[in-house]
């Protein structure tokens, strides 16, 4: 049973993931390069617990043991304990390399090591680890907020051992979460659906046939998606959205040819909520 996780990167993403996996009862080791990154993170963190309290999500007891599990640290080599490592640091390829050869040295030789990963090949990230570490090494994709979203993409490599799936879907559920197994591809599953789906919203605009705020709303009545396109690529930022279809245009071909509409506003900085700009204004940055 996984007991001991360590999550690598403090970001929205990873401080997320630490978050829900000390709620489920683990013991918590959330890592940044600097102290104050690590600080960021615990300030957003309660936030979020603050705002879950007040809406019933979370009981304030739960929340502060939850918080008492949660620690952090600068050193990877307080890992060397950890039954599960799961690295969310930035999506290149070279970063998050250089984060495994240091993983695969610092832990202990059970250790299952993870990557947050939303389109690199699982397979090509094992191989920055030894032979012997390959069948403990998986893909474990979480969605956006951590915190309220359930779904995680479980994608085992080439070498993964059965045993390394099982026992991460067993802690994904221990946490809240509904896990399902998917195969090793570029873009995994939800997100060759959801970029096919955002690059046809941005055809509509670009046709004149809707604006962003009309295709957002339509998907929100018309679909009963909780949120519009539109006001989802704004969130995660244009940007990784482009790099993303990027990715997946260049594994697949035409369908995922990002359109010149998102290609101009990620050129003019019109990123999204953390630019103050994107499909839509923001009065202030968050």
């Amino acid at each position: 049973m996984i007991q001991k996780v360590g999550v690598v990167g403090a970001g929205l993403m990873g401080s997320e993931i630490a978050l829900v996996f000390a709620l489920a009862g683990k013991d918590v080791l959330l890592n940044d390069t600097t102290g104050e990154g690590l600080k960021r993170a615990k300030d957003n963190l309660a936030k979020i617990l603050e705002k879950g309290v007040a809406r019933g999500f979370y009981k304030a007891d739960e929340v502060q043991w939850a918080l008492g599990r949660l620690r952090t640290t600068t050193d990877l080599e307080s890992y060397a304990d950890r039954d599960l490592v799961i690295e969310a640091v930035f999506e290149s390829e070279p970063v998050k390399a250089e984060v495994f050869r240091k993983l695969d040295s610092i832990c202990k030789r059970a250790c299952i090591l993870a990557s947050n990963t939303s389109t690199i090949s699982i397979t090509a990230l094992s191989s920055y680890v030894k032979a012997e570490r390959r069948a403990l090494f998986l893909g474990t994709h979480f969605f956006s907020p951590v915190s309220r979203m359930k779904l995680v993409e479980v994608i085992p490599a080439l070498d993964t051992a059965p045993e390394s799936v099982d026992k991460v879907i067993a802690a994904c559920k221990e946490a809240g979460k509904t896990p399902i197994r998917v195969k090793d591809v570029v873009g995994f599953a939800v997100n060759r659906i959801l970029h096919a789906f955002m690059i046809e919203a941005v055809r509509l605009v670009e046709e004149g046939v809707a604006t962003p705020e009309e295709v957002d709303l339509a998907c929100k009545l018309g679909l009963g998606h909780p949120i519009g396109p539109f006001e989802l690529s704004d969130a995660v930022t244009n940007n990784l959205s482009l790099q993303v279809q990027e990715i997946l245009h260049d594994a697949y071909g035409p369908r995922f040819l990002p359109r010149p509409l998102l290609k101009s506003m990620v050129q003019a900085g019109y990123n999204g909520k953390k630019a103050g700009r994107g499909w839509y204004k923001y009065d202030k940055k968050p």
